[in-house]
């Protein structure tokens, strides 16, 4: 986008804003709380810059009504589904779901990991990361990516009473290497 053009959509909005912002604002504050109204109203806002190259010149304050009407429509579903999330959470058993005793095994043996090579296994595992995207995270070269995770999958088998086996961690090593 050219400065020119920039300009002109700052000019547009910053004019748009002087015509709507207190019609939104008392529109807003009519339908919820004054502070779900200014939270939205920013939300509306920033719509409304987004998309100021769509704002028919016709009624500006009219449809910028129409976006606040589903920006807080959407504020309400967030709310309800928060709620949902909450009651959910409060209906589970302290501590989290029940898990089998591989997943408790799992757990103690990375607990008795050095925190470096835990973070490795869980770039690796968790988030699908190859070894050089392993390496990028860490700020190591993706040969000692490489080299650590090989050595931390070897110790979380033996600490989970697995031999660890140089060619079968390798081979594990690898997945999404080509990612």
């Amino acid at each position: 986008m050219s400065p020119v053009q920039d300009a002109r959509r700052r000019a547009e909005f910053e004019q748009l804003v002087a015509q709507a912002y207190e019609p939104l604002q008392r529109f807003l504050r009519r339908r919820t709380d004054p502070a779900t109204a200014d939270d939205v109203l920013g939300d509306v806002l920033l719509v409304l810059w987004r998309r100021v190259d769509e704002i028919p010149a016709e009624a500006p304050v009219a449809w910028s009504y129409g976006v606040a009407r589903g920006c807080l429509a959407n504020h309400v579903r967030g709310s309800v589904r928060q709620e949902r999330l909450v009651e959910r959470l409060k209906q589970e058993p302290a501590g989290g779901p029940a898990l089998g005793a591989e997943h408790e095994a799992l757990d103690e043996a990375m607990a008795q990991l050095p925190e470096n090579d835990r973070e490795l296994l869980r770039l690796w595992a968790w988030e699908q990361l190859a070894p050089r995207e392993i390496a990028t995270v860490l700020g190591i070269t993706p040969n000692a990516a490489s080299i650590r995770l090989h050595r931390a999958i070897g110790k979380l088998k033996e600490l989970m009473g697995r031999p660890a086996t140089g060619g079968a961690a390798r081979g594990e090593t690898e997945r999404g290497a080509g990612a």
